[in-house]
């Protein structure tokens, strides 16, 4: 898993990924394919 100080540029890298907010922290998630994991925070 990636952290990254800013996820808009890793959302566009797939089309199945997904920008999540969980416990304060913001993730990109891909469940086709999961190495396009990110985190932010």
């Amino acid at each position: 898993m990636k952290v990254k100080s800013s996820l808009k540029s890793l959302k566009a890298r797939h089309r199945a990924c997904r920008v999540v907010r969980r416990k304060g922290r913001v993730y990109v998630i891909n469940k086709v394919d999961p190495r396009f994991k990110a985190k932010q925070g």
